[in-house]
């Protein structure tokens, strides 16, 4: 997921998306810790995107960022 597309969502959508990224990461580590993960690159991935959604975030909290 891209920041770009991150910034177009609301506050709401963007939290949803923080707790469905924290899950899935926790399931991943899960799956990789008992040797069912096929895909492990995908770990770095849910990594990535929850610290863009938690940067865009604390943008927001802050006032940085786009001033519209």
């Amino acid at each position: 997921m891209k920041a770009s597309e991150i910034r177009s969502l609301s506050d709401e959508e963007i939290k949803q998306r923080e707790q469905e990224l924290a899950k899935e990461l926790v399931n991943l580590r899960f799956q990789h810790s008992t040797g069912q993960l096929e895909n492990t690159m995908r770990i770095p991935q849910v990594k990535r995107d929850l610290a863009r959604v938690k940067t865009i975030l604390r943008e927001r909290t802050l006032g940085l960022g786009k001033e519209e």
